[in-house]
C-alpha cells in the first residue's frame, strides 16, 4: 500500500487548483452595470461572446467588462433567458481566451470544483471546494411565468455577491456550471448554487448567441417525482413518474383531460420519470402540435392528446 503524506496530498491538491486558475482566470471577466450592479462572466468565443447570469444584466442593455489582463471594454447584452437565469453579452474586447464548456451530467458528489469570478468586486478571485449536492431545484421566474431550473449544482466553494455569472469548473478547467446564488445567511451559510452546463443549457446558450428568443412549450401542470405503484411499475418497466399535483384552468393539459392525481409517465413517446425530464421535453418543437401524453389513473394507463402552447414569460 502506497502511503501519501499530508504534504504530498496538499501538493497534489494545490497543483490541480493552480492549474485550473492558470487556464481559467483569463477567461472570466468582471461586469459592471450602469445601475451600479456587478457580476461575472465567462468568455465563450475569442471574438467577445460572454456567458453570465440573466439576473446580473436584468434591465440593462450595456455595461463594462474588465479582464484579468487589465483590458476594460464596453459590452452589449445580446440576449437573456430569465427562466434559466442565463444571458449572453458581447464585449468589444477581441482575442479573448475562451473557456471550455464541460458537462454537469458527469459530476459526482464529493468531486473537486473551482469557482472563478469577481466576488465583492474583487476581480479574478478563485475559491475551491467540492460538489456538496446534485439534483437540486432552483425556482426562477419573470412576470407571471415561473420555472424550476433542475439539476442545479450545490457546492461549498466560497461564493459571494459578485460571483453570479462566473465559472464553476472541474479539475480539468472545464466549465460545468454558472454560479447563480449564495445560500444564507442563517439558511446554510457557505453553500452556493450553480446553473448546470449540460445539453439543455447548451441549446439555450446557442439560441442566445444567435440573438434568438428561447421558446418553450407549456402544458400547465405542477407536480413532482413519485414512485409508481409496484404493479404499474412492473407493467411499464420503470419505477418513477411525475405526479400531477395541480392543473392550470384553461391550460393545454386541462383541455386534454389531465387531472390532479394522475401520474405522467411519457410525453411524445419519451419516458418521463422526473420534472427535469418533463421540462427538457417542453421545447420549441412541441409548440402547437398534438403530443401524446400517457398518464396512470388508478390502475389504468391512459393516452391523452395535448397541444402545448408557447410559455409566455413576458407577463
Amino acid at each position: 500500500m502506497i502511503r501519501v503524506t499530508e504534504d504530498e496530498a496538499l501538493d497534489a491538491y494545490s497543483s490541480v487548483v493552480t492549474a485550473v486558475a492558470q487556464r481559467l482566470l483569463p477567461s472570466v471577466a468582471s461586469l459592471r452595470l450602469p445601475s451600479g450592479g456587478s457580476g461575472s462572466a465567462v468568455v465563450l468565443t475569442p471574438d467577445g461572446f460572454l456567458l453570465t447570469s440573466a439576473h446580473v444584466v436584468a434591465g440593462a442593455k450595456e455595461g463594462r467588462a474588465r479582464f484579468t489582463d487589465g483590458v476594460d471594454a464596453r459590452f452589449d447584452v445580446v440576449g437573456a433567458d430569465p427562466l434559466s437565469d442565463l444571458a449572453v453579452v458581447r464585449s468589444a474586447a477581441a482575442d479573448r481566451a475562451p473557456a471550455v464548456l464541460g458537462d454537469a451530467a458527469t459530476l459526482r458528489v464529493g468531486q473537486l470544483v473551482v469557482a472563478v469570478g469577481s466576488p465583492l468586486g474583487f476581480a479574478g478571485s478563485l475559491s475551491a471546494g467540492v460538489v456538496s449536492g446534485l439534483g437540486r431545484s432552483l425556482p426562477v421566474g419573470r412576470g407571471g411565468a415561473t420555472r424550476l431550473v433542475e439539476n442545479v449544482i450545490q457546492t461549498d466553494a466560497a461564493l459571494h455577491p459578485g460571483n453570479s455569472g462566473g465559472a464553476l469548473a472541474d479539475a480539468s478547467a472545464r466549465v460545468v456550471g454558472i454560479s447563480t446564488a449564495v445560500v444564507g445567511p442563517g439558511l446554510g451559510q457557505g453553500l452556493g448554487l450553480a446553473v448546470p452546463v449540460d445539453a439543455t443549457t447548451r441549446r439555450i446558450i446557442g439560441a442566445l448567441m444567435a440573438g434568438e428568443r428561447v421558446r418553450r412549450a407549456y402544458l400547465g401542470v405542477g407536480g413532482g417525482t413519485q414512485a409508481l405503484p409496484p404493479r404499474i411499475a412492473d407493467r411499464l418497466g420503470r419505477r418513477r413518474a411525475v405526479a400531477v399535483a395541480s392543473v392550470v384552468v384553461g391550460s393545454p393539459a386541462a383541455d386534454a383531460g389531465v387531472k390532479p392525481g394522475d401520474l405522467l409517465v411519457s410525453v411524445d413517446g419519451a419516458v418521463v420519470e422526473d420534472v427535469g425530464t418533463l421540462q427538457a421535453l417542453m421545447d420549441e418543437s412541441r409548440i402547437g402540435r398534438p403530443v401524446a401524453v400517457e398518464v396512470v389513473r388508478g390502475d389504468e394507463v391512459r393516452s391523452l392528446e395535448v397541444v402545448p402552447r408557447e410559455l409566455d414569460a413576458s407577463r
